[in-house]
């Protein structure tokens, strides 16, 4: 992939990207665009080797899914609801979210549950697809997006 075709797909992409990763942490965009930065940098470092001209989005979403999960500080995971709440006001940037309940029932789900539910409901990806960016079994992806909705249903108190 020549360096102006990485540029085209990245500038189709990006907003998705930052989508993606601002769910996953729970609304904190100052993380979301750090992730985002260093998916795009892993991404270019190893661009000469995609080959799959179609799949773009879902290869960068593997980068970007994989550079959430090594990334433990930026995104705190399975905090209380409560907890939760003390987070995002204590962060200003967070407060001009529209979607704040959402993001706060996100943070208290674990990753994979959250990274499922994010690219099931959020991102459109199948069942399959999922399972092939988070390199799990379909089965798992449907057994997290199981527990992440009953979790969610009951954090939001659907």
């Amino acid at each position: 992939m020549t360096r102006e075709v990485f540029i085209a797909q990245v500038e189709r992409e990006q907003e998705a990207l930052r989508g993606f990763l601002l769910a996953l942490c729970c609304g904190n965009k100052s993380d979301a665009d750090d992730l985002a930065q260093d998916t795009l940098v892993k991404a270019y470092l190893s661009s000469v080797s995609f080959r799959d001209k179609g799949k773009f989005r879902s290869w960068l979403f593997k980068i970007a899914y994989n550079t959430f999960l090594n990334h433990k500080a930026g995104c705190r995971t399975m905090v209380g609801i409560d907890e939760a709440r003390t987070l995002v006001s204590s962060s200003s940037a967070d407060h001009s979210y529209e979607h704040e309940n959402l993001y706060l029932a996100l943070r208290t789900l674990p990753p994979k549950e959250r990274s499922a539910i994010t690219l099931f409901y959020m991102s459109g990806y199948s069942v399959r697809e999922i399972a092939a960016i988070t390199e799990t079994s379909e089965e798992a992806v449907k057994k997290q997006l199981s527990r992440g909705r009953d979790k969610l249903k009951e954090k939001l108190k659907l």
